[in-house]
């Protein structure tokens, strides 16, 4: 059982507290696209850019300092919260998108790296490059259940290397289809990347296991964290991953900053994603040479007040205690379960009971004549009721195919929902049932 006070959580989000549609409470159940931020975060947001507002490493007055100071601390925060020990392996991007982009980019052009420090003229490459170069023979490998963010850039990088992009498929019940792992994960695999939770099924994957998989074979393994890590508690050493990657706006954070861990030797040997300033370490007319890891991936201006924010949102969800609001959610989902399967008429998506997924319920619905409903409909009346959801494909396109689907509504459970809202989602679905009889 948990021991979340959820009314005393939401009192600490002050949208919670705002009427919609008419006076309606708004019942928000979308967090899966973006969770709501506490007063906390908003304070910390809004405290840097009244107190300490300056560019970051470069000015030497008080001002550059405590920036500098706040943006680090929020790296060596990530590293504690993900169970990392070196800091200098975590790299801040605008989101997860562009972290898993980086590491795509960067396997694709591994040949053209330039180790820091003394050693070998810039430009060239070496054995620790080549060997993590995607090239044409290789194979890339993926899942069905990807969000598009997981797919697109491995699909770039295919076409740009001449290597092959192969993928897990999903069981009937939302599951990856394992059966054939020794054939997809085979000595031309260079990269396996996973969803540790699907942001449609909710499923949470087997990590370990496919990474052991990979590793037995010679390929690295990137994990996309964005729905696990706001709900559970992470190490990223034990999930056996290369790189792992997840957003704070998710996490109770600010949008506009993500987090990409990677393995140190994997960070020193890749070549950069982007170039500009703070990402070199020296530049003439003729070359230029590249800062250690994570600053060679941080080339520019970097969002340094949303990086206070992320801090600050660690420590609140640290306050409450990951073990704390993954036991709450799990105890929030069984309810979730038992009430939705009162509703005659829909089918729910993904594993059926609260036992390896998370709080992500899609589904589809019909009316009472049995005619599906459209999902962008049922959305639609649920927000005149004043219920937040989702409706759509939700940047998942490949595993509603798999399903037969083009779209679904998707309401997402976080610690600060209760069950009165879980309530309010069913009857809602009665009264959006009831309205496509009526007409």
């Amino acid at each position: 059982m948990s021991d979340i006070d959820v009314g005393r959580v939401r009192k600490d989000f002050p949208i919670l507290t705002r009427s919609v549609r008419d006076g309606r409470p708004l019942v928000y159940l979308d967090s899966a696209n973006t969770s709501q931020k506490p007063l906390q975060v908003i304070d910390a947001i809004e405290e840097f850019y009244s107190r300490h507002n300056a560019n970051i490493h470069r000015a030497t007055h008080q001002l550059g300092e405590e920036a500098t100071e706040a943006y680090e601390g929020a790296r060596l925060k990530v590293a504690g919260f993900i169970g990392v020990a070196d800091e200098s392996e975590v790299v801040f991007t605008k989101n997860i998108s562009e972290g898993i982009n980086l590491v795509a980019y960067a396997l694709g052009n591994a040949t053209l790296t330039q180790p820091t420090g003394p050693g070998r003229p810039p430009g060239t490459s070496g054995p620790e490059a080549e060997r993590f170069r995607v090239g044409p023979g290789d194979e890339i490998v993926i899942t069905e259940m990807e969000h598009h963010s997981n797919i697109v850039p491995w699909q770039l990088l295919a076409q740009r290397t001449g290597a092959t992009l192969r993928w897990f498929g999903v069981t009937d019940d939302g599951r990856l289809d394992l059966s054939d792992v020794d054939e997809l994960i085979n000595e031309r695999t260079k990269i396996v990347a996973v969803a540790h939770q699907s942001n449609v099924l909710g499923t949470v994957n087997p990590v370990r296991e496919i990474a052991a998989k990979a590793h037995a074979v010679g390929a690295l393994v990137l994990v996309d964290g964005a729905q696990a890590v706001p709900q559970m508690p992470v190490n990223v050493a034990e999930l056996g991953a290369d790189f792992y990657g997840f957003t704070a706006h998710k996490l109770c954070g600010p949008t506009g900053i993500g987090v990409l861990w990677g393995r140190r030797e994997l960070l020193e040997t890749l070549p950069p994603f982007l170039g500009g300033g703070e990402m070199i370490e020296t530049v003439a007319m003729e070359r230029s040479t590249y800062a250690p890891p994570p600053h060679k991936f941080e080339a520019g201006t970097m969002p340094i007040a949303e990086a206070a924010g992320l801090s600050a949102a660690i420590d609140y969800l640290r306050g409450i205690g990951l073990e704390e609001i993954h036991a709450y959610e799990h105890e929030l989902l069984a309810y979730a379960l038992e009430r939705l399967r009162e509703v005659e008429g829909l089918r729910l998506l993904g594993p059926a009971e609260a036992v390896d997924r998370g709080g992500a319920l899609s589904f589809t619905l019909d009316g009472l004549d049995g005619r599906e409903i459209h999902p962008h409909d049922v959305s639609q009346v649920l927000d005149a009721h004043g219920v937040a959801v989702r409706a759509g494909h939700h940047c998942a396109r490949p595993l509603h195919r798999r399903f037969g689907l083009t779209a679904s509504t998707r309401a997402s459970l976080y610690f600060y929902n209760t069950r009165a809202e879980v309530d309010a989602l069913v009857d809602g679905l009665r009264q959006t049932q009831k309205f496509f009889s009526a007409a």
